[in-house]
């Protein structure tokens, strides 16, 4: 077999077979396709598309590249979520100790952030002393021991998608749905949870921006899934504006605490509740909506599900103190009030500038090397369908660097204020399975 022929045949059209994807995927991972042939696959993949098989075909052969977590020592139903990455998505900080609490298991791996989206980890690690790379077996003890750990992924899972997502993001074909598709399935399925839920975002803030593009990839996503023996399903919701109030590290920890007291943001609160339901009938522990909602609220309103998080915290070596009191959490020197020049009512709150911008304060990096600055970030007062008067209170943003006039000047704009009532969209919009 050449790698030529199967570059050809899809060039062409045509579906490759197992035995061809099985023979470039292998090659590439062993050094012995170039980076420059896999990138004319790449380019071809993106223009012709790949049949569900082929799909499925690669994002196994992508999974079993490497290592596989072996979750068969931890005992109960495992579940996982996975967010295509957002503005201001703090979700697995709530929703991981709210489903704990209610009796399934989170063994969840999860990765950085980079750009505007921010990552899980760094928001872990804003909590002083949290360690979020532990052993294989510190992650199965406690997991069986307390029912929920979320760490990093280790470097011996998935290398071909390692070695495709770099290529990929230096050729111009990171677009292309069969290739994201696996890219991510490869890991979650790797990860070795038993039930997947994706939160598959659309809009200004999310890689899809459009509810058409966000339903054909999570579609696709979950076929993946199930084909491959997970019980895997997916919501679709919306990054038209950031997620909660609050983006940057610490303050997205603080506003979990919030929530898990019960005094979260209307939005954030309806995805962790929603996307909580939907993972506790995968785990068989609720019959449908109506009984799991029921136990989710119950383990906020007895504190149930923030004792978790601090069991979770304490585990991984973090200083539950801060827990207990967000307000311990350090402040930025420079905190600067951005308010409203005109009256009327708020039609959107461009996410990705938001979050760019909360990047250009300290709170994201722009490259895997930058240092986060842990205080930094941006928190809303109003939200989409808020009335706002001259002078109101839009937002406050929080740095400590010395240079930020202009950046306040393009958060300033991020918020688009119209005369006429603007109705509230709704943060979760379709359901997948």
């Amino acid at each position: 077999m050449r790698m030529v022929d199967v570059i050809t045949k899809k060039r062409d059209g045509h579906e490759l077979s197992d035995k061809e994807i099985e023979f470039f995927v292998k090659g590439y991972v062993e050094g012995k396709i170039p980076d420059y042939q896999v990138s004319a696959l790449l380019m071809a993949i993106l223009f012709k598309g790949m049949s569900d098989r082929e799909i499925v075909t690669l994002t196994d052969l992508m999974e079993h590249s490497g290592d596989v977590m072996d979750l068969s020592s931890v005992k109960g139903v495992t579940v996982d979520k996975h967010s295509t990455g957002g503005v201001g998505d703090k979700t697995t900080l709530a929703l991981g100790p709210m489903v704990a609490a209610c009796g399934a298991v989170l063994a969840k791996m999860s990765g950085r952030g980079l750009g505007h989206t921010g990552g899980t980890l760094d928001k872990l690690e804003s909590i002083p002393g949290l360690n979020v790379f532990v052993s294989e077996e510190h992650f199965l003890k406690q997991v069986n021991d307390i029912g929920i750990a979320v760490v990093g992924q280790t470097g011996t899972l998935v290398p071909a998608d390692k070695k495709l997502y770099a290529l990929r993001d230096v050729t111009g074909t990171v677009e292309s749905t069969p290739l994201i598709a696996s890219s991510v399935m490869s890991k979650k399925l790797a990860s070795g949870s038993h039930c997947i839920l994706l939160d598959v975002k659309f809009g200004n803030g999310a890689f899809m921006k459009d509810i058409e593009s966000a339903k054909h990839l999570a579609t696709i996503m979950c076929k993946i899934g199930n084909a491959l023996g997970r019980d895997t399903r997916a919501v679709l919701t919306d990054m038209d504006q950031p997620l909660g109030f609050a983006v940057g590290n610490s303050l997205e920890v603080k506003e979990a605490i919030a929530t898990l007291h019960g005094k979260g943001p209307k939005d954030f609160t309806e995805l962790c509740l929603r996307s909580g339901a939907i993972m506790l009938e995968q785990a068989k522990i609720a019959k449908n909506e109506e009984e799991a909602l029921k136990m989710l609220h119950k383990v906020i309103e007895d504190g149930s599900a923030f004792n978790k998080f601090k069991e979770m915290v304490k585990a991984q070596g973090g200083d539950v103190s801060y827990i207990d009191h967000p307000e311990k959490f350090e402040v930025s020197k420079n905190v600067v009030e951005i308010r409203a020049s005109k009256a009327g009512y708020v039609k959107q709150i461009e996410a990705l500038r938001i979050g760019e911008n909360a990047m250009r304060l300290g709170a994201g990096r722009e490259t895997f090397d930058d240092v986060i600055d842990m205080s930094a970030g941006i928190v809303l007062a109003k939200k989409v369908g808020d009335k706002v008067n001259v002078g109101d209170l839009l937002c406050t943003a929080y740095t400590n660097k010395d240079e930020y006039a202009e950046v306040m000047k393009d958060i300033k704009e991020a918020f688009v204020i119209v005369d006429e009532f603007v109705k509230v969209p709704p943060t979760v919009h379709d359901y997948i399975r």
